[in-house]
């Protein structure tokens, strides 16, 4: 995969459209950020790029994907996709590499160390703060072996050493991928070149 493309791509909830008239490439190693103030639709249009949601109008195309085979070539890491709490930091890892393999720089144990989590290794999820949930999640996502890597709000419930822990990753592991970053935080999307504010695309249309 190479290449995301939106074409007139709009959204609305019930009768208000959240954006409209979209049109816009996303293109295989370089790194976007999707801004936009709260409520303008950046979680959503990352699930749509995703392929977990629609649009109302217009349309999403994946160079050589749709949207039942897009999710082998993504991963995706947001404050609101769960983890499984009844498993351990390891059973998560092993869990997830049944459905996605990870890049083969370092091994599981090796990235638990890495994110801080080596003494919670045997612990189980539900036992772990927001930020070591957090930290997990961006691991599981940033070390999968696939070409597209989402972040929404990815620096949520981290604290400072989060921040740069966070930013390291991305820096060593990630910078290859084409990479998506819903955010309104510019920290988090400090290395992304390549900026879309859904403020120029919100409409006075409304639906019947």
């Amino acid at each position: 995969m190479t290449k995301i493309s939106l074409t007139q791509a709009g959204k609305r909830f019930n009768k208000d459209w959240i954006f409209s008239n979209l049109d816009f490439n996303f293109n295989q190693g370089e790194h976007y950020a999707i801004i936009g103030n709260n409520g303008s639709g950046k979680s959503t249009l990352l699930q749509i790029i995703s392929g977990y949601g629609t649009l109302t109008k217009g349309s999403v195309q994946w160079e050589g994907h749709d949207a039942t085979t897009i999710f082998q070539d993504i991963s995706f890491a947001a404050p609101y996709l769960e983890l499984v709490e009844e498993f351990t930091t390891l059973e998560q890892f092993n869990f997830h590499t049944q459905f996605k393999p990870l890049q083969k720089q370092l091994t599981v144990e090796q990235i638990i160390d890495l994110i801080g989590l080596n003494k919670a290794a045997d612990k189980q999820i539900r036992y772990f703060s927001s930020g070591m949930k957090q930290r997990l999640k961006l691991a599981l996502a940033i070390f999968s072996d696939s070409p597209l890597l989402l972040l929404d709000e990815p620096c949520s419930n981290l604290d400072q050493e989060g921040y740069e822990l966070y930013h390291h990753l991305i820096q060593q592991y990630a910078l290859h991928k084409l990479i998506i970053v819903g955010s309104n935080d510019k920290e988090e999307y400090k290395f992304c070149s390549q900026h879309l504010n859904l403020m120029d695309y919100k409409s006075n249309e409304i639906a019947h």
